[in-house]
């Protein structure tokens, strides 16, 4: 059956206006392409939410990771101390500073007097009388000179007596009493040596426990183990102990030896007291002999 050309153009015309399926295909890509560019927003947000799931392990790789080494030079340690311990640092400190003060002081002391000492008594040895010795000796102040005017004070006071074993007994009383003055005099500042290197070693020990107690402390408060963090607390706790025997045996070492010295510089001094008695004892057999001369002469 023909159809009119009418219906022919109209069919046409109908088909060229309605839309291909390509074309529509091609129009729906570009519409599908966001959404599929959309899709994968959910996973991005993930690792927010694994952030707040990790946070633990960080902080356990945090706890794992090394503390930076700590210097650990003695005045570094001594500036974090704890505020006991460096009391007793500088106490100790304190301590050997006067020990050293000490040995210099008297070591001068000690030289002088026995050589003054040793040369008064090279100037007596020829003497004759007390009255010529203390001219030997001039106006020098030392205990020989003490020594000879106590023996002169002596015969003095006891002029008309005739008991000779009198005088002699009182002068060596007073002879003693300056001997022991001497001995004093010459011996102050080693009771404080004796008790720096007696002490010394208890109060570091002080400080070294105190020290470790705290480091002790710390730990149980920072709840680590690690060397690292341990180890400078007890090395400041330990430097305490090191300066206390630095304080303690220079001091004992100087003690014996100045024990030494001044037993040696006694000797002197009890031969300068042995000197003063014969000039005395010569001084008084002259005046018996010289008594007896003149009632002879009667």
């Amino acid at each position: 059956m023909k159809m009119s050309p009418f219906l022919t153009a109209f069919a046409v015309i109908l088909a060229l206006s309605l839309p291909s399926p390509s074309l529509a295909q091609q129009k729906a890509a570009p519409a599908a392409v966001p959404a599929l560019s959309q899709a994968p927003e959910a996973p991005v947000q993930a690792p927010a939410a694994s952030d707040a799931t990790a946070t633990p392990a960080e902080s356990r790789s945090l706890r794992s990771t090394p503390v930076a080494p700590r210097e650990l030079s003695p005045w570094s340690m001594f500036q974090s101390a704890d505020v006991l311990v460096k009391a007793v640092m500088i106490g100790l400190a304190f301590a050997s500073l006067v020990t050293w003060t000490i040995f210099i002081a008297k070591m001068v002391e000690l030289s002088v007097v026995q050589r003054r000492l040793r040369a008064a008594l090279g100037k007596i040895g020829e003497a004759r009388s007390l009255a010529e010795a203390q001219f030997a000796l001039g106006a020098k102040d030392s205990v020989l000179s003490s020594l000879l005017a106590a023996a002169m004070r002596e015969a003095r006071l006891s002029a008309g007596i005739s008991s000779d074993a009198g005088i002699k007994e009182r002068a060596a009383s007073s002879f003693a009493e300056i001997v022991r003055a001497e001995a004093r005099r010459i011996r102050l500042g080693m009771g404080l040596l004796a008790t720096i290197g007696a002490t010394s070693p208890f109060v570091g020990l002080f400080g070294t426990v105190w020290g470790i107690m705290n480091s002790f402390i710390g730990i149980s408060k920072s709840q680590t183990t690690n060397l690292a963090v341990v180890a400078p607390g007890i090395a400041e706790a330990l430097l305490a102990t090191a300066l206390g025997l630095v304080a303690a045996i220079p001091a004992v070492i100087i003690y014996n030896h100045f024990a030494r010295v001044t037993k040696g510089y006694l000797e002197l001094v009890g031969r300068a007291s042995g000197a003063a008695g014969r000039l005395l004892s010569r001084d008084l057999d002259r005046t018996h002999v010289g008594g007896a001369h003149a009632r002879a002469a009667e």
